[in-house]
């Protein structure tokens, strides 16, 4: 017995490997990393990229519906050092931003470990150096790995966690109840009557394939919501903006979209959709709440196709009651209920992230923190600001491991040269 404790602990003492990584580590392997390693290596940076998945861009590949397109213009999506393939249409589908990534990974000789699930990371101040701890899996082997590095780079984004709202009855509904992370096509609803809980991208589109799938959908809508045509007058609404916001405030670049979103979609209030006081671009840089761009939704729910109705009071067995005191038979449940960051979970530090996984200096001052911390992906906008992070965080870093290595040359050239004269 005393020889099976003696071996059980040496096996444990071996499972516990420490490993230096000679540059930073990148925790998530989704756009945002694999753009700050391709502009490390760039810079002549080593690095090791490290995701808890056994793929590349989880996120898109694994927990987004079939009919997914980029909802920018593939100009604004595309990451630093490698455009889109030309032959690409304006919009990529899910299918082609997959193989974009693949090929991007590819291209810098992107190679992250997979299913290494970071536990905890911490900045060890006597070493002056960052401690980050996994366990890998494979198969049924566990390893415990710790990587000590100088500089950590966070890049598990804003969408790490599918968030699960906490519903009165929920558990007593009986039916199908998902949430859009698992939503990957309306065939399985075909013929269903379907609750959609949330009124964002997410949940116009699911909404919107729903119908294209012959169920019948009804979308909750808890509270005012930004609706703007994806194009205007034949120009992407993002584009229009970026290019009004050049030579115009943004209040009154504000005034000028829903002027447009007016004229283009009328009003939208009659169908149960209100629009917030706050303007759209405002509204996204001060909370983050992005408007929603229609493909067609909208016409679905005038058409009544999509009903939209208020928010939940509780569910009950195949049935939802809502808080103006209706009660609709449904027969499934998808939670549009959006994604949160998971830092707080893991990251051992109260500085630079606030609580809610954020960082807490704005836009465009949350990629740096103290201490060789960074932030890639945070920025609520989107993949071009997760590009400029990611630039600004290679060239910060590259700087410093240049010095460092010149430096290193001249101590090992001046030792040379002594060895040489004694000689």
């Amino acid at each position: 017995m005393e020889n099976l404790f003696r071996l059980a602990d040496h096996e444990d003492f071996f499972s516990r490997l420490c490993i230096w990584v000679n540059g930073p580590v990148i925790v998530g392997a989704g756009p945002s990393g694999l753009a700050t390693a391709a502009c490390l290596r760039e810079q002549g940076v080593p690095f090791v990229v490290l995701d808890r998945e056994e793929c590349i861009a989880s996120l898109w590949q694994k927990r987004t519906y079939d009919r997914l397109k980029l909802h920018l213009p593939k100009q604004f999506c595309q990451l630093p050092k490698l455009p889109f393939p030309e032959d690409f249409p304006e919009y990529p589908t899910k299918k082609q931003f997959i193989e974009y990534l693949e090929s991007y990974a590819k291209h810098f000789e992107i190679n992250p470990r997979f299913n290494e699930c970071v536990q905890s990371a911490r900045y060890d101040e006597t070493s002056g150096l960052w401690r980050v701890k996994t366990v890998s899996t494979s198969g049924s082997t566990r390893t415990e790995l710790e990587y000590i590095c100088r500089w950590l780079v966070v890049a598990t984004g804003e969408n790490a966690e599918c968030v699960m709202p906490d519903i009165e009855g929920l558990n007593e509904f009986g039916g199908d109840v998902i949430h859009a992370c698992s939503y990957k096509s309306g065939e399985k609803f075909r013929g269903k009557k379907v609750l959609v809980v949330g009124c964002g991208n997410s949940g116009m589109e699911v909404s919107l394939d729903l119908c294209n799938h012959n169920a019948s959908p009804s979308m909750v809508v808890r509270s005012t919501v930004h609706v703007l045509p994806r194009e205007t007058f034949g120009k992407s609404t993002f584009e229009l903006a970026i290019f009004l916001l050049r030579w115009l405030p943004i209040w009154l670049v504000d005034k000028l979209l829903l002027i447009f979103a007016w004229i283009l979609l009328g009003s939208i209030e009659k169908y149960g959709l209100k629009r917030p006081s706050m303007g759209p671009l405002e509204l996204k840089n001060t909370r983050g709440k992005t408007p929603v761009l229609d493909i067609g939704a909208l016409e679905k729910i005038r058409s009544g196709d999509i009903k939209v109705v208020p928010g939940i009071k509780r569910f009950s067995r195949g049935h939802v009651e809502l808080v103006n005191g209706e009660t609709h038979d449904i027969d499934s449940v998808v939670l549009a209920t959006g994604y949160r960051s998971n830092v707080p979970y893991w990251l051992q530090e109260g500085e630079f992230f606030s609580k809610d996984g954020f960082p807490k200096a704005p836009f465009p001052n949350g990629w740096k923190g103290n201490a060789g911390l960074y932030a890639v992906g945070f920025t609520r906008r989107g993949l071009s600001g997760a590009s400029c992070d990611a630039i600004r965080i290679a060239q910060d870093i590259g700087k410093v491991w240049k010095d460092d290595t010149k430096q290193q040359k001249k101590r090992t050239t001046a030792c040379h040269r002594r060895c040489i004269s004694q000689l």
